[in-house]
């Protein structure tokens, strides 16, 4: 099993029966529980994975900090997906509390020892970003503390994962994921209960990232990565593609066959360009065999060769990224690049990055979405039309018409910047 499918096993086989024992708990508990609830004195977001989802997380942070301090915001996640919330910056990096999933008993040491260190720092609140997964919910529970915000399944709607949320969402599928996250931390301030009538409005939500800035050694690293990997002195400006070559989501994929298409126009088009292939080290081979079909001596891999801070370096060296929906979407935000995103078996309208430099494709079949919160993204699909139906042309058209956009636009920059300085000297 893959570690995406040994997860899905053990959130359904353990954390099933996990989530009804321990709703037979909490039953109990309240039961026995008089006393009204303390005032929210310090909020834990629980998000093991996705670490784009976090980006969307970024008006929920702020205002969990709002209402408690930075001091007081905490988060758990898988040890590998920590590095976004130490590149967002919001809270002290030792707020944030790690939990290694490659084997069981790793697993359960980490969280006991995290549940202790939270009890210890007086964290009443959780707020599950999770999308009715069970492990989440298990965890949110076993913290104790007075107020856990998370989705839970009303009438059929979502998987079964306990009764252990004081309050209760319903998931909306009409609001972007950003207010979803926005309105957990809002519930805190009313009742706990069946939230399914949510008497509130939406909050837009859409305030920006942060904005990633290297250090000087840093983009001079970036540009030594780039040299080396180019065998060139000046592999800029450059153009990033990223493939997604592994089988993660493969129903995501944009066929590779395509993404060879576009990097021989682009390279046709532009003789003064490059373009990079990016990926994970598990990626490596297959976008080095990429790169040998396009067979320009102005395209090159990166994929494996840098860290994630690096990737954030030099997307911010590119002109443009396309990618379909994935983490690297939400990372370029971060950063000043144009990003082009392929969507298909999920939704732009609730999964898209919020930035003005975004721009999306999706064709919007009648089958598509396929993949949601509601069925753990979950399909029975074997043939991603919706990706397929995403054709070269329009791609690259849209790349062409960014590319050649922010290049008359550092030109027209260069030349005021020039006048000014011309200006100052008279």
């Amino acid at each position: 099993m893959t570690s995406v499918k040994a997860m899905r096993w053990l959130d359904q086989w353990i954390g099933v029966p996990l989530c009804l024992v321990l709703t037979g708990v909490r039953r109990l508990t309240d039961f026995q529980r008089q006393k009204p609830a303390p005032p929210v004195r310090a909020i834990l977001f629980v998000k093991l994975v996705e670490q784009g989802s976090t980006v969307l997380a970024c008006s929920a942070i702020r205002r969990a900090i709002e209402l408690v301090g930075r001091d007081n915001v905490y988060f758990l996640v898988f040890e590998e997906n920590r590095f976004i919330l130490d590149l967002l910056g919001f809270i002290p990096p030792e707020n944030v509390i790690t939990i290694r999933h490659d084997n069981l008993f790793a697993a359960a040491g980490d969280t006991v020892r995290g549940i202790a260190k939270l009890s210890k720092k007086g964290v009443n609140a959780v707020v599950d970003l999770e999308f009715f997964a069970r492990s989440s919910a298990a965890i949110s529970f076993l913290t104790g503390s007075d107020y856990r915000v998370g989705l839970h399944g009303k009438g059929g709607e979502g998987p079964y994962r306990g009764d252990l949320m004081t309050h209760r969402l319903r998931y909306n599928p009409y609001l972007h994921i950003s207010q979803t996250f926005r309105m957990m931390v809002e519930a805190l301030a009313l009742s706990p209960g069946d939230l399914t009538p949510f008497d509130m409005k939406p909050v837009a939500a859409d305030d920006p990232a942060p904005t990633f800035t290297p250090s000087d050694s840093e983009v001079l690293a970036g540009k030594e990565i780039l040299c080396r990997a180019a065998r060139t002195e000046t592999p800029l400006p450059l153009m990033l593609l990223n493939p997604n070559c592994s089988d993660l989501l493969p129903l995501r994929r944009w066929p590779v066959e395509r993404y060879v298409d576009l990097a021989r126009r682009l390279t046709a088009r532009y003789p003064e360009s490059y373009v990079a292939l990016t990926g994970a080290p598990s990626e490596a081979t297959a976008a080095a065999s990429l790169v040998n079909q396009i067979g320009s001596e102005r395209c090159f891999s990166l994929a494996g060769a840098t860290t994630l801070r690096q990737l954030l370096v030099i997307l911010g060296l590119a002109e443009v990224l396309v990618t379909n929906d994935s983490g690297p979407a939400h990372f370029a935000t971060l950063t000043p690049i144009d990003v082009v995103t392929l969507f298909g078996p999920e939704t732009p309208r609730l999964f898209q990055s919020r930035s003005p430099r975004n721009h999306v494709f999706w064709e919007g079949l009648a089958c598509s979405p396929c993949i949601s919160a509601l069925n753990q993204k979950l399909s029975s699909c074997q043939n991603n039309l919706c990706m397929q139906h995403i054709q070269v042309d329009a791609v690259f058209d849209k790349v062409c018409e960014i590319y050649e956009t922010r290049l008359k636009t550092q030109v027209l920059t260069k030349g005021e910047d020039r006048v000014r300085h011309l200006r100052v000297g008279a």
